[in-house]
């Protein structure tokens, strides 16, 4: 078992690969053409291991696309696909653009939630320094998201944790999210 997991990790470093980060959200950045293993969902999750792999939050991978400039499969560390990410999508725009795959600052990207819009704001010695990505409409549809809700949209509502209550905002940007806005971010 763990010579097959050496194994891997050691085919993984052989192949091209770029790890980046957005806003402390990590991914290996990996081009479908120019790797020689099968992304399995084992391999994934011992690729995105933290203690004995690469470590990260996914893989974002370039394939190809027939309704986009650009096709991209978001990878969780568990090996399950996800529709979006907004920091994966950013860091998969910076690399396409730093790598020369997009030949202009705006070019589409397709992914399982469908297109998005990727634009190039800012760069510095011809690398992309600010990425802005049209993420689409939020959906805020409980059965949608979809999350567990008497009400048809979670919005401000309580959640009773063990040691306190926190108002929570449920939202799909492509994955679910649950937010707690607070003003003191030691709370």
């Amino acid at each position: 078992m763990f010579n097959t997991f050496v194994k891997l990790i050691k085919v993984v470093m052989q192949n091209s690969f770029v790890k980046s980060h957005g806003l402390g959200n990590d991914y290996i950045v990996l081009n479908q053409n120019e790797i020689s293993f099968k992304l399995t969902e084992d391999a994934i999750r011992k690729i995105c291991d933290v203690h004995f792999g690469i470590g990260s939050d996914g893989i974002l991978l370039k394939v190809p696309s027939f309704n986009a400039q650009f096709g991209l499969r978001i990878l969780n560390p568990d090996g399950s696909e996800a529709e979006k990410s907004g920091n994966g999508l950013r860091i998969f725009a910076k690399y396409l653009y730093d790598y020369q795959f997009a030949k202009s600052r705006k070019f589409t990207i397709e992914t399982l939630g469908g297109l998005v819009q990727a634009e190039i704001i800012q760069e510095k010695n011809g690398k992309a320094k600010t990425v802005k990505v049209d993420m689409g409409k939020a959906i805020f549809s409980s059965p949608e998201i979809p999350v567990n809700c008497e009400k048809a949209e979670c919005i401000d509502e309580t959640l009773h944790l063990e040691y306190k209550d926190y108002q929570i905002n449920c939202v799909s940007v492509g994955n679910p999210h649950c937010v707690i806005l607070t003003d003191d971010l030691d709370e």
